[in-house]
């Protein structure tokens, strides 16, 4: 009976700190506190993820977001009728890493992008080759498809701009890595590659590398999707 007085005391005192932190009567760094806008350039922690989740239906604290992640990304009209509806979505045209092309993505996939390069992409490049990314080259995001193009089955995160199919890389030096290439082998090359696949496991829900089958030989699918999954 005393332990759950007690734990019923502690959950009471959780309680009045959070609401004590939202009202704004308790301050926190802006990094702990799960209400504040997320910025991209400080280093990711436990409310990370739950920040991610927040930008799904708010444009306004997306826009937050992008603007402390140097990327440059314009919003696109919605499109609630179509086949695969998109909400809150945007073409991502670059920042300080250049891109194969833009691509279209919604807002989380769109700002864990800007994470990836910053908390993962960049300090791989720089640990592995003393040198940054200068450009990610993809084979795209949004498909109206389902997974594995069936034509049965449930739809690809691809189907609402939440999934990215990254190829390879370009260094600062001219040097390009590839996914299908380096991947199997033994070198610098693949290092680099599996330090970015373990790096964007800690941004993304799923990241799926050559070593999880064949139909991802060549590419890493990265997604923000309701499971988590890190091959």
């Amino acid at each position: 009976m005393r332990f759950r007085w007690w734990l019923l005391l502690m959950l009471l005192m959780i309680g009045a700190a959070g609401v004590s932190v939202w009202r704004g009567w308790i301050s926190l760094p802006p990094q702990w506190n799960p209400w504040a806008p997320l910025d991209v350039k400080a280093a990711p922690n436990f409310l990370t993820r739950y920040k991610l989740m927040r930008l799904r239906d708010d444009p306004q604290l997306c826009d937050q977001a992008l603007s402390s992640s140097g990327l440059r990304a314009a919003h696109q009209a919605d499109s609630p009728g179509a086949t695969c509806p998109l909400i809150n979505t945007l073409r991502v045209q670059g920042g300080d890493v250049g891109l194969s092309s833009s691509f279209l993505a919604s807002c989380r996939l769109a700002v864990s992008f800007a994470l990836f390069e910053h908390h993962a992409l960049q300090p791989a490049a720089q640990a592995v080759y003393g040198q940054p990314v200068s450009r990610v080259d993809h084979l795209g995001s949004f498909a109206c498809r389902n997974v594995y193009g069936r034509e049965n089955g449930r739809r690809s995160q691809h189907a609402s701009a939440d999934a990215l199919d990254i190829a390879g890389f370009r260094l600062a030096d001219g040097r390009s890595i590839s996914v299908l290439r380096d991947w199997p082998k033994d070198n610098q090359d693949a290092q680099f590659l599996r330090q970015v696949r373990d790096g964007a496991c800690g941004v993304f829900s799923v990241v799926l590398s050559p070593d999880y089958n064949a139909a991802h030989r060549n590419h890493f699918h990265v997604d923000v999707g309701p499971w988590w999954v890190c091959r």
